[in-house]
């Protein structure tokens, strides 16, 4: 548990150090809800479901926030390697876990810390959140960053490059976001997509978080729709660590 705790720290120290990754990571989802939500609010008709498209938007941009936090707080994976300091932690008496939920842990807490600052923005839309479902929204946040960094850990670790894992950020990881109901909803959409949209994780996470932001607490337990998505998006940060735990002790 020290030795997690010392590289979540370091993941942390080194994002407080590096101020524009601080506001890049939140200016880019502020100006992209921004600039959709008012870009879209004449084109996606959703009076079926009583909003307008920025208020549709903001859990999709949260969890897109979530997305680039695990990106930046992985790619340092392959920096370390660059410098030297990744081999030096393999060859330390540590566990290979301490490495995996190092990453996972500082990285989950950047993440949630960047979901508060974004939640700043709340009132900007007509959504009253109470504290308990702040409180569930964190917990469940912390499975979706689980999730992220762990796949984000699988791939820094098999990639050579920077320029590699970008490459596959691009063709993996944003089509995640964007198949998830992030940015539209799942209904009309071709059946093509509709089943590409079923087998992708991220999407019972975004359905999990749209629940939350309006449902009573109370009424969760009752939505099987919910439990659904919880218990895929546990199965699925689950898998993720798995991944990258088997990948680090058969490389190491």
């Amino acid at each position: 548990m020290t030795s997690t705790w010392i590289l979540a720290r370091r993941e942390i120290i080194r994002f407080v150090r590096q101020p524009m990754r601080f506001i890049s990571s939140l200016a880019q989802p502020f100006f992209f809800w921004i600039f959709l939500g008012t870009g879209f609010s004449e084109v996606f008709v959703l009076d079926e479901i009583g909003m307008d498209y920025k208020e549709f938007a903001y859990p999709g941009i949260l969890l897109m926030l979530m997305l680039f936090s695990s990106i930046f707080s992985t790619i340092t994976l392959i920096e370390d390697r660059n410098i030297g300091f990744l081999q030096g932690v393999i060859v330390a008496p540590v566990s290979r876990a301490s490495i995996v939920f190092g990453k996972l842990v500082g990285g989950t807490l950047i993440s949630l810390f960047q979901v508060f600052i974004f939640l700043l923005f709340v009132p900007l839309i007509p959504i009253n959140i109470p504290l308990l479902n702040l409180i569930i929204l964190f917990c469940f946040c912390s499975l979706i960053g689980v999730g992220f960094t762990g796949m984000g850990f699988y791939v820094a670790w098999r990639s050579e490059t920077v320029s590699a894992y970008h490459a596959i950020m691009s063709v993996v990881f944003i089509p995640m976001w964007l198949l998830s109901g992030a940015l539209f909803p799942s209904k009309g959409v071709a059946d093509w997509l509709l089943w590409l949209m079923s087998v992708n994780p991220v999407t019972y996470a975004m359905n999990g978080l749209r629940t939350i932001f309006y449902s009573r607490p109370v009424d969760l337990l009752d939505d099987p729709s919910f439990i659904f998505s919880l218990i895929i998006t546990f199965v699925w940060a689950l898998f993720t660590v798995f991944m990258s735990m088997r990948i680090i002790n058969r490389n190491t």
